[in-house]
């Protein structure tokens, strides 16, 4: 008789196959969040727009001729890059204070979330958002405006680093916003109170220089006048402070701001409640 097979049994070991690396969720929210402002581009592109150019017929007719910037500069063309910035401003922010705000509200907040999203995914779409749309607000401005005035460019450099940098504060400023705000007054007090008395009273109308000491030293104070000051030295080479102080100061602002709502998202500030 053939002799008992005493080995022991070979083991098979079932493998699961590979799991592909997770994929990041940072261009899908992006996506998300450039086609929810794209979608209704009548509203949140072409009124803004339409609300500059009102400033502009009002303000230059009123004024022109009236008023005298920089020694050389008409009014109307001194006014255009301050309305174009005051768009960004206002924009930028409103895109993600509005986009957190209706996500609270209709209660899909957690989903973003759900997906393997890392804080600083989340913060970057959202703020990059933000700036394409200010940007696409200001340079709609600026092509409106070619109707009344051609705007000479002293140095694109100036005016894309403060355009690109003061839609960073405003975005961050949006999202610190959308965070903190639980419902619809909370965010437009947020704006009436903070984002708008700022925006007005950061020389988009005027130059600080025809102000009085006491309001010059007060606009000093206020980040945003540094952003209008210097977005406009880089059309017409002159400004009320130098423009190294005004990227100095911009830059800081919008270092500090980002750091404050990478903590604040990392740590989930009322995003899990």
């Amino acid at each position: 008789m053939p002799a008992a097979d005493t080995s022991s049994p070979s083991t098979t070991v079932s493998r699961l196959p590979p799991q592909p690396a997770m994929g990041s969720g940072f261009p899908t929210l992006l996506h998300k969040e450039l086609l929810r402002f794209w979608k209704v581009a009548f509203q949140t592109i072409a009124a803004p727009v339409l609300t500059a150019l009102l400033y502009l017929l009002i303000f230059a007719h009123v004024l022109e001729g009236r008023v005298q910037v920089y020694n050389s500069v008409p009014y109307t063309a001194f006014l255009i890059p301050g309305l174009m910035m005051m768009s960004m401003l206002q924009n930028a922010f409103a895109n993600p204070s509005s986009s957190l705000m209706q996500s609270r509200i209709t209660g899909n907040l957690v989903f973003i979330l759900l997906p393997p999203l890392s804080h600083r995914e989340i913060f970057s779409a959202y703020l990059l958002a933000a700036i394409i749309r200010g940007l696409c607000v200001g340079l709609c401005v600026w092509a409106v405006s070619l109707f009344f005035v051609r705007l000479p460019v002293s140095n694109i450099l100036w005016i894309i680093s403060f355009a690109v940098l003061s839609c960073g504060i405003m975005g961050a400023l949006g999202i610190i916003a959308g965070l903190w705000s639980e419902k619809f007054d909370q965010l437009a007090a947020f704006q009436n109170f903070l984002i708008m008395p700022a925006t007005f009273l950061s020389g988009v109308f005027y130059s600080i220089h025809s102000l009085p000491p006491f309001w010059q030293s007060v606009s000093h104070l206020n980040p945003l006048f540094y952003t209008i000051d210097g977005f406009r030295y880089g059309f017409f080479a002159v400004s009320d402070v130098s423009p190294w102080h005004s990227l100095a100061v911009v830059s800081a602002v919008f270092a500090v701001l980002c750091l404050l709502l990478l903590r604040l998202l990392a740590a989930g500030y009322k995003l899990r409640n």
